[in-house]
Formats: C-alpha cells, sequence, structure tokens
C-alpha cells in the first residue's frame, strides 16, 4: 500500500457534524490545451481505493449517531454546487463501531469524475460530540499493510 499526503482527504480531521473532508484534491482542467488533461484517470493500471482510519473513537454522550462517508466531486472546490456522488465508503457506521483503529477500505470505482474530489461525512441521528478521523486515496489494497520500526533495514540481497 502507498500512501500519499497529497492524496489524503483528512489528518486527524474532527467529526462532530456533517462536513466536507478537510482537503479537497483538484483533478485538474480538461481543457485539452498543452500541458492539461484530457481526461481523469485515476490510478490507470493499479489497484487504487479510498482508505477510511478512526484514529481517535467518535463518541456521543445522548443519542447513538452514526456516520455514513461518501466520495463525491464537482466543478467547485466547495463540492456545494452539483456534486456527483460516485459511491459510499461507509454505510451508517455505528457509534459503537467508531473506536480508534476502526478502518474501511473501498476500492475506487470508476467514474466521470470532476474537478474537485472529496469526502462527505455525514451524520445520522445525531451528531457526535467528538473524535477525528484520516482518510486517502491509496494504491493497493492495505489489507497486508505492516507498520515498521523507524530505520528498518530490509537485509535481502
Amino acid at each position: 500500500m502507498i500512501l500519499d499526503a497529497e492524496l489524503q482527504f483528512s489528518s486527524a480531521q474532527a467529526i462532530t457534524a456533517d462536513a466536507i473532508s478537510e482537503n479537497v484534491i483538484d483533478l485538474g482542467p480538461l481543457t485539452g490545451g498543452e500541458g492539461t488533461n484530457l481526461i481523469r484517470d485515476i490510478g490507470a493500471g493499479q489497484p487504487v481505493g479510498i482508505l477510511f482510519q478512526v484514529e481517535t473513537a467518535l463518541t456521543d454522550a445522548d443519542g447513538t449517531p452514526t456516520l455514513t462517508i461518501t466520495l463525491e466531486s464537482d466543478d467547485v472546490e466547495a463540492l456545494n454546487t452539483s456534486p456527483t456522488v460516485h459511491q459510499t465508503i461507509g454505510s451508517a457506521v455505528t457509534e459503537a463501531a467508531m473506536v480508534a483503529g476502526y478502518t474501511i477500505y473501498a476500492p475506487l470505482a470508476p467514474g466521470a469524475f470532476q474537478r474537485y474530489l472529496g469526502l462527505r461525512y455525514t451524520t445520522n441521528g445525531a451528531d457526535f460530540d467528538g473524535g477525528t478521523v484520516n482518510a486517502w486515496i491509496v494504491v493497493g489494497d492495505p489489507t497486508n499493510w505492516r507498520a515498521y520500526a523507524s530505520g528498518f533495514v530490509n537485509n535481502v540481497a
């Protein structure tokens, strides 16, 4: 699995109410001129997906909120004019599941993406009192991912 800071939607983003990911990825204009894209072809030839991870537990003292996460694109960075929902990453995930370390991985669905790409976090039932999340576009399946200590040396010749 490859993580890239330029492809990170959320970095310890607090989720207490409906929100757009703190980072929206600009896929660039489609003008066809020199130095511009003719198509938006994300991850051609590589398995690409969305990785969502709870950093600190999402909690609520008063109710039983759930969280739905959707991948959306729009022609404006705020994702607020006419966003297209491309896929649901997590649907009505319960507060009980949202413990630190909880992870969702979803292969990126093909689609005709507009210029700006982001995640929408929608709370249902009630808002969360606290908690933070991380989310990225990643290359490769993270199910076999393993962290190594700093300075790890692979002695394979």
